[in-house]
């Protein structure tokens, strides 16, 4: 397996134009011809020698020192006892050799060597991902779903090319960069889409010059881009996250051992402020139709005011937003409960499966996390609300006979059919606009009961284990700024804590409710106020009382 080394030049003999090989008599002055080598590799598996050549090298220390290479590459097998790895080492030195690429990296071999890997086929950003996704087993629908867009319309058109061994953060900056301009251009294409149909809003139907102009308007909007939305810096994120997951996965295995998804910055993706809406907020939605923030919150008295809506009208779906409003569940969790998930004699709802929407297509699944998977304690109130909806329900039952869909579901259509969560999100919407109230999103009921549960004075602990969130860090996060009237007491809590003299002392607040009043007078008629410490009157309409 002994290697040789050679000089050799292009010389030709002035009478028969051959070459003269080792024998030009200039080989041994130094900066005549070239150093090359061939080394002895071992037999292809149908017993055919073959070979390593290269030559070009300016100096015989060149060639000495890929020699060198060569043999330690081959000694990463043993000789003796893996004759099959020496065989896939010559494999990769046969296909180096036939290529020009460089010596392979001694120390990237080994690895690929001792963890099983081909060391002829190099797998790309793209394969790795399709393998990587098809390996995740234990994911839900709408994970999986969120995984493959990310790698579908982004990674694999963008780094899907390159190697997986050769990505480097440079590429993913890159990367990023692309995606950047893409959202300008999206932009710009958005605008110039939006300025043409104000364009054609404002000419005038009638008339043979307005209809040629609107025609020739119309045609041209037909040959823009429709309306498209960017990829905002939440994306962006999640984009980066599923490509670190996979790559970890990737070193967890042996294809590689840097991970560059994980050193990439990225602009901070800011989630939006909830805000309430209060008298101020809502004069200013009336006059410009502005939302001041993409997370509003009801006050409890604009929670109340759209429940008694629902319940003046009789909407059938009056319990389940009851329920949203006080208990917090997620629109899935509200699409899926079952009535057998609701034990009345304990007053306890298991929320154990939802509705997902994949598309267009429902899924039914556990909830969102495994803190999703909970018990939660219904109150009197709403137990009796749940057993008006549930005698409906039996109503609707009947009337509908043999053609009645049997889901078991708490809230169902009025043929008993599950409910799409796309389209209670649309009734939803559609509700609010008809009550009159300022706008929120379904999912901001959550907000609502949140901040009547804080109000309330309920731990934020047991506020957390109610709404499923896995840590009641996410709790205070999120509902923080949609308590200002919690904070406002604490603020004059606070300022009463300090002694001031007669004249900076605050004044008292004078009493503006009746409750109040009567607080007040108890108060001053030296009796204890513990009772009344920290009480909030939340108003709502009476509860009906069962004859």
């Amino acid at each position: 397996m002994n290697g040789t080394i050679t000089k050799r030049c292009g010389c030709r003999d002035a009478v028969t134009g051959k070459q003269l090989g080792a024998s030009c008599p200039k080989l041994r002055q130094r900066t005549h011809g070239l150093w090359n080598l061939v080394q002895e590799l071992p037999p292809r598996k149908d017993g055919t020698r073959r070979r390593f050549r290269r030559s070009g090298y300016s100096t015989k220390g060149e060639a000495q020192t890929d020699i060198d290479a060569l043999r330690a590459l081959l000694d990463i097998a043993d000789k003796k006892t893996d004759p099959d790895g020496r065989a896939r080492i010559a494999d990769l030195l046969e296909t180096v050799a036939a290529s020009g690429e460089d010596l392979p990296d001694y120390t990237e071999t080994k690895r690929r060597f001792a963890t099983g890997q081909s060391l002829t086929q190099h797998m790309t950003v793209a394969e790795w991902l399709d393998a990587w996704l098809v390996g995740k087993k234990a994911l839900r629908k709408s994970g999986e779903t969120r995984y493959e867009v990310d790698i579908r319309c982004h990674l694999k058109p963008r780094i899907g090319h390159i190697r997986l061994d050769r990505l480097t953060v440079q590429h993913l900056d890159e990367m990023f960069a692309g995606i950047a301009e893409t959202n300008a251009e999206i932009v710009d294409a958005n605008m110039e889409r939006r300025t043409a149909l104000d364009a054609l809003k404002a000419i005038p139907w009638k008339g043979a010059e307005n209809r040629g102009r609107r025609k020739f308007l119309k045609a041209a909007i037909d040959e823009m881009e429709p309306f498209r939305r960017i990829t905002g810096p939440a994306t962006q994120k999640h984009i980066r996250d599923t490509l670190r997951a996979a790559l970890n996965t990737a070193i967890i295995r042996g294809a590689i051992t840097f991970n560059p998804a994980s050193y990439v910055e990225l602009t901070a993706a800011k989630r939006p402020k909830a805000m309430v809406w209060t008298d101020e907020r809502v004069e200013m939605w009336l006059r410009t139709g502005e939302k001041p923030s993409a997370v509003m919150v009801w006050t409890p008295e604009q929670a109340g005011q759209f429940l008694d809506f629902l319940a003046d009208t009789d909407n059938r779906l009056y319990a389940l937003f009851h329920l949203i409003t006080f208990r917090g569940l997620r629109r899935g969790e509200a699409c899926g409960v079952r009535w057998s998930d609701y034990a009345r004699t304990a007053r306890e709802m298991t929320i154990a499966v939802q509705l997902v929407q994949d598309g267009w297509e429902v899924i039914e699944s556990a909830p969102k996390t495994d803190s999703g998977e909970r018990v939660i304690s219904i109150d009197e109130y709403t137990d009796e609300v749940l057993e008006a909806h549930r005698t409906k329900q039996a109503a609707e039952r009947c009337q509908w006979g043999p053609a009645w869909v049997e889901t078991g579901r708490m809230f169902t259509q009025d043929d008993g059919d599950r409910i799409h969560p796309g389209w209670l999100t649309d009734q939803f919407e559609k509700l609010v606009e008809l009550s009159g109230l300022p706008p929120i999103r379904l999912h901001d009921l959550r907000h609502v009961a949140a901040s009547l549960m804080l109000a309330a004075g309920v731990d934020v602990k047991i506020v957390s284990e109610t709404l499923g969130h896995s840590d009641s860090r996410i709790t205070r996060d999120i509902y923080q700024s949609v308590m200002p009237k919690a904070a406002r007491e604490a603020a004059e809590a606070t300022a009463a804590m300090v002694p001031r003299g007669a004249v900076r002392a605050p004044a008292p607040i004078p009493p503006t409710t009746p409750v109040e009043a009567a607080v007040a007078a108890v108060e001053q008629d030296g009796l204890t106020t513990a009772t009344h410490e920290g009480a909030k009157i939340i108003a709502f309409r009476p509860r009906k009382v069962s004859a």
